[in-house]
C-alpha cells in the first residue's frame, strides 16, 4: 500500500488558499466557502462538501439571446460549502484576474468566472441569422474578479494595436475590453467555419489591447 499511496503522491490536490487554484494544466478547482461561481453547463468532475447547483437564465433579453445560441453558451451557478471541481474535455485551463475592467469570451472557450462578475451574451456587428452556428455569440464579462478559459492547445497572445488582425472566429477565444470586432468576408475562398457557402468569414480586431487566439477551430460541441 505504501508503493502505490507514493505512486500516487504526483496528483496530490493542489492546496493554495485562493478561489481559483489549477490542478495540472486541465482541472480547476473552485474554494466556494465564500464565494459562488458561474461556471459552464456540464463542467462538474467532482465535488466535496454542500455544493448546490442552479442553471441560470440572466434576464429575459439574456435568455432569448441565449436559446438563439445554443447549448454551449449555458451557465450554472455553484454555491454553498466546499470545493468544486471543473474542466471541459481535457482542454488547456487559464486564469485571469479581471480588476474593474471589460473582457469578451468565445461562449465556447468559458470555464467559469465569480459570480459578482457581470455577464452578458453578445453578438459580433454584420453577424446574421445564417451564421448563427458559426460562433459569433460570445460573453462580454465585466468588473472585478477571477475568470477561467479553455482552449484547445497552447494560445497565443497577439496585439491587435500594431497591425490589422484577423482570426478564425472559434480560433480567437478571448479579448481585452479595449478591442472592437466586425465580420470580413472573402467570397470563393475555402470556408473556414465550415459553412460550406464559398464564403470564408474572418473576424477581424481593430482598437488598443489583445486578442488570445487557439491552435484549433474548435471541438465538436458536447451537449448536456
Amino acid at each position: 500500500m505504501a508503493n502505490m499511496d507514493a505512486a500516487l503522491d504526483r496528483y496530490q490536490e493542489v492546496e493554495t488558499g485562493e478561489p481559483f487554484t489549477l490542478q495540472g494544466p486541465r482541472l480547476l478547482k473552485v474554494e466556494l466557502s465564500e464565494t459562488s461561481v458561474m461556471a459552464r453547463n456540464g463542467s462538474m468532475v467532482a465535488y466535496q462538501g454542500e455544493v448546490r447547483f442552479e442553471h441560470k437564465g440572466g434576464g429575459l433579453g439574456r435568455l432569448l439571446k441565449k436559446a438563439a445560441t445554443g447549448e454551449q453558451l449555458r451557465l450554472m451557478q455553484a454555491s454553498g460549502s466546499g470545493e468544486l471541481f471543473l474542466a471541459n474535455q481535457a482542454m488547456l485551463v487559464h486564469l485571469l484576474r479581471m480588476g474593474d475592467d471589460s473582457l469578451t469570451v468565445n461562449g465556447a472557450n468559458v470555464l467559469a468566472f465569480q459570480a459578482g462578475i457581470d455577464w452578458d451574451v453578445t453578438r459580433v456587428k454584420g453577424g446574421t441569422a445564417g451564421m448563427l452556428a458559426g460562433g459569433l455569440f460570445n460573453i462580454h464579462l465585466r468588473g472585478t474578479g477571477l475568470v477561467a478559459l479553455v482552449s484547445d492547445g497552447e494560445p497565443v497572445r497577439l496585439d491587435v494595436s500594431e497591425a490589422p488582425t484577423f482570426a478564425d472566429p472559434q480560433a480567437a477565444i478571448a479579448w481585452s475590453g479595449g478591442v472592437q470586432t466586425s465580420l470580413k468576408t472573402e467570397v470563393q475562398a475555402k470556408s473556414l467555419i465550415g459553412l460550406g457557402s464559398g464564403e470564408s468569414f474572418q473576424l477581424g480586431f481593430s482598437g488598443k489591447g489583445w486578442v488570445l487566439v487557439q491552435p484549433s477551430e474548435g471541438r465538436p460541441v458536447v451537449r448536456t
